[in-house]
């Protein structure tokens, strides 16, 4: 696919930490709009840095339940995608739903592990402060297009308990989602396209090199430095592929993914499903025929529905 980095990421993103954290926004609302939004609300803190969430509370009808819109297309994450919030999630508000719109640390400063501590640290954040949105932190869905998917896609297979001894109460929470539904996630990126084709930056994924470039820190020299040990890189790999970690408990999942897609093959859609399936976890793939990476807004907002449809089913009620 011939287009920039710039381009891809606004046409992905149409779809679509710590200490203590502290609520810093202000709530507002105009006449016209089903929703309150609350902008900046502080979740955690890295390297000095906030991390934020902006809060799409409806003005009427909620019904108790929470979707998480992860903001991010090539992992780049940036408060100024919430603009996107009418196509890729406002149905989930008009539905009920609490959104949280998600921006986490992006590339190309951060790399893809440390972005899902940041959704783990939000997912934990967002249930800590069930009370204060009304919401059933036992009704958590989350969302996101491409790498929002991806990322999704984590959340629901991977997301683990709180550490009960955690002097921070937001770590005591647990960080897994009671449904999912995304676009064309990357789920596999050792066997992207076909069995052994390697990903992490290179191949199909060449242009978004900075979100896999691991790094550790050395506490000799108390600097990062990049790994480049390929064996250390493949676990790395493994670790961050969603379909390495399917297990019977994940949550009701749904994909939607074109079958022209040539930047995120829809292969990886169909192994991660297949996998849900034996695992006996409910799923379903809705392939849009002839659609490659993203398709018009019009049509964009009507599987957006079909999601919101599937968070009804399996979210409920309260």
């Amino acid at each position: 696919m011939k287009c920039g980095l710039r381009e891809l990421v606004l046409r992905v993103l149409l779809v679509a930490a710590s200490c203590s954290a502290v609520v810093s926004g202000a709530a507002t609302a105009r006449a016209d709009e089903p929703y309150i939004r609350t902008e900046d609300v502080i979740y955690g803190r890295k390297f000095g840095s906030a991390l934020t969430l902006d809060v799409f509370a409806p003005k009427e009808n909620a019904n108790g339940a929470a979707v998480v819109w992860v903001v991010s297309g090539g992992w780049f994450s940036s408060h100024d995608s919430i603009a996107f919030f009418p196509v890729a999630a406002g149905e989930f508000v008009r539905r009920g739903y609490t959104v949280f719109a998600v921006v986490h640390g992006s590339q190309p400063k951060y790399t893809i592990p440390e972005v899902l501590e940041d959704m783990h640290r939000a997912v934990r954040f967002i249930r800590s402060r069930a009370d204060v949105y009304k919401i059933d932190p036992q009704r958590i869905g989350i969302t996101g297009g491409s790498a929002g998917g991806h990322l999704s896609l984590m959340q629901g297979t991977a997301g683990t308990a709180g550490n009960a001894a955690a002097k921070d109460p937001v770590e005591r929470q647990s960080s897994r989602v009671q449904a999912v539904a995304c676009f064309y996630p990357p789920t596999d990126f050792l066997n992207y396209g076909k069995t052994g084709e390697n990903a992490l930056g290179v191949g199909i994924l060449k242009n978004f090199r900075a979100p896999f470039d691991f790094r550790a820190f050395d506490d000799k020299t108390k600097a990062f430095v990049t790994i480049t040990d390929e064996e250390k890189r493949a676990e790395i790999g493994r670790a961050i592929s969603p379909v390495n970690h399917v297990s019977a408990d994940d949550p009701p999942t749904l994909i939607v993914h074109g079958d022209a897609d040539t930047l995120v093959p829809i292969q990886q859609a169909e192994i991660i499903i297949a996998k849900l399936r034996d695992a006996k976890v409910p799923c379903e793939l809705v392939v849009k025929k002839g659609a490659g990476h993203g398709w018009p807004p019009a049509e964009m907002v009507k599987d957006v529905a079909v999601m919101a449809d599937w968070f009804d089913q399996h979210l409920g009620k309260k």
